[in-house]
């Protein structure tokens, strides 16, 4: 609308709004809630998008209000018909109608979305462009053996980014490769609730639970020997399956798996094939080798 069509209220009220919300959305996601002083829902949704709002910051996420009985200018232009209502705005535009979301779950899943989907400028996209060629540093570490560089290197990306859950896996794992488990344990269960499933704690939880697994040296040859005599004997290949995790011999233990999941896949409701799932999620579910696991696992499964 041009300007010279409105009133100095109205000119006033587009100012405001420009300012508090269309110019920081170019970098940012602005939330507005549309509210009233007399609307109960609006009350009580408030402290839930303060929260998040207070959540999301360092991600490049605002919160603005509008109230559509001082702003009617406003409110008429977004054609606002009830309170309380919640829009994303990104680069002057809405990219989300949020009012329908009303619980602090709803809405941290749908702007965890939009925070991955849009191009913001808050402090953790900077931070996770600085440490995310050093993750990568750190990762190629790891697998090459070197327990004691990995341990420095993720000491250091701690000092970097403390809650980020991949560094605090990299650093378990760090710990795990060089034998210091019960210093791993401590800190994954440290983390906070709402990284404690994140694939990275995941991966670093299932790799500790194979290393104590290993602590104590088994011999596998009456294991052997039962198998010579029954094929069927699960729980001897169970055994040998085992071994051969805490020894680090995957390939070994993922075919050891695999034979008792095709012969009897619900043995001890499904024992092995939780295990083989778990010496996935060990190697990392994006590993080359977990998927060339996974094939083969949906081929006993589903032939």
């Amino acid at each position: 609308m041009a300007s010279l069509s409105m009133t100095p209220d109205e000119q006033q009220a587009l100012k405001r709004f420009e300012a508090q919300v269309i110019q920081p959305s170019m970098e940012k996601l602005v939330l507005v809630q549309f509210t009233a002083e007399w609307c109960g829902p609006c009350k009580q949704l408030s402290p839930i998008l303060d929260q998040i709002a207070q959540d999301f910051a360092d991600k490049g996420v605002l919160l603005e209000r509008v109230d559509v009985d001082a702003e009617k200018f406003i409110a008429a232009q977004f054609r606002i018909q009830s309170v309380p209502t919640v829009y994303a705005i990104f680069q002057g535009q809405p990219v989300a109608d949020l009012t329908q979301y009303r619980t602090p779950g709803q809405l941290t899943q749908v702007l965890d979305q939009l925070v991955r989907q849009l191009p913001l400028g808050g402090e953790a996209q900077q931070k996770e462009q600085e440490v995310a060629p050093l993750l990568a540093m750190g990762d190629e570490v790891l697998e090459s053996g070197d327990a004691e560089r990995g341990m420095i290197l993720f000491t250091q990306l701690m000092e970097m980014d403390a809650g980020n859950p991949k560094v605090i896996g990299g650093l378990a794992r760090a710990m795990i490769l060089a034998g210091k488990q019960d210093d791993a344990a401590a800190l994954l269960d440290g983390v906070e609730e709402k990284i404690a499933d994140d694939p990275a704690i995941a991966q670093a939880r299932a790799q500790l639970k194979m290393a104590k697994a290993g602590e104590a040296a088994v011999d596998t040859a009456p294991y052997i020997a039962r198998l010579e005599a029954d094929e069927n004997d699960h729980e001897a290949r169970f055994a040998l399956a085992q071994a051969a995790m805490a020894a680090g011999e995957r390939d070994a233990a993922a075919d050891q798996l695999l034979e008792i999941i095709g012969r009897e896949r619900d043995w001890e409701d499904g024992k092995a094939r939780a295990t083989f799932l778990e010496l996935l999620e060990a190697a990392g579910l994006e590993d080359g080798w977990s998927s060339q696991q996974r094939r083969r696992l949906s081929a006993v499964l589903f032939t």
